[in-house]
Parts: C-alpha cells; structure tokens; sequence
C-alpha cells in the first residue's frame, strides 16, 4: 500500500466516523429534546395544580378559623357540663369519711 492509496482509505474512515458521530448526537439531541419538552408540560401541569391548591386554601382559610372559633366555644361549654352533681356512690363514700372523722 502506498502512501497515497492509505491517505485515501483514512480519509474516507474518517469521513464515515464523522457520519456516524454526526448521526448519533442528532439522535441523542433529539431524545433530549423530548424529554425537555415532556419535561416543561409537566411542570406546567404542576404550576396549574398548585394554583388551584392555592386558591382552594385560600377559600378553605377563612372556614378553618370559623371551625376553630366554634371548638373554642365547644370546649367551654363542655367544661362547664363536665362538672356534674356528685353521684349517689360519692356521696356515701363522703358521709362515711365524715361519719369516721366523727367518731
């Protein structure tokens, strides 16, 4: 093999790597390119979600302190029923203490 018929064959090697190097990146971008794309849809998805989330909190708030304000009003009361009459079996067992501490 002479020197030229090698250059010949290295530069057609070459060209050919050049070809397939140039195809892959053109796959790889456009794989990249997808998912990209799939990529901003999603995060445009979550952005509506999270809006609605918000606006759905923003009208559930006032409720919640409403809500609050009520159980506040709900435990005081049942305090003030929590204290019932002592019952029969107490009031004996106070009427013998005090039988005792008599005698």
């Amino acid at each position: 093999m002479n020197k030229s018929s090698l250059s010949f064959w290295m530069t057609l090697t070459g060209t050919v790597c050049w070809g397939v190097c140039f195809w892959w990146m053109r796959r790889l971008s456009l794989k990249q390119n997808s998912l990209l794309d799939q990529l901003r849809e999603q995060g445009k998805r979550i952005e509506k979600l999270s809006k609605i989330e918000h606006d759905l909190i923003k009208e559930v708030h006032p409720q919640v302190n409403e809500i609050k304000e009520g159980m506040d009003e709900m435990r005081a009361a049942a305090k003030e029923n929590s204290n019932p009459a002592p019952s029969a079996s107490r009031k004996k067992k106070r009427l013998w203490f005090v039988k005792r501490a008599a005698d």
